[in-house]
């Protein structure tokens, strides 16, 4: 079973990757890959902030 990343993780592993990307660090093959998964990083960010903002407004609004 794949265990989901936290927020904190994901955010983590993006930075590594631009920053890898900044430095050059990446050949035309792997920068592909790291481009995918970026972009999936990315949308599961938002999802956790928009799911997190959600959250606090409903707690807020009951009270």
């Amino acid at each position: 079973m794949k265990k989901e990343l936290k927020y904190e993780e994901a955010f983590t592993e993006l930075q590594a990757i631009v920053r890898r990307m900044e430095n050059d660090e990446l050949d035309i093959d792997q920068m592909s890959a790291q481009l995918k998964r970026a972009q999936s990083l990315i949308t599961l960010c938002k999802e956790k902030l928009t799911k997190t903002d959600e959250e606090i407004k409903k707690i807020l609004t009951e009270e």
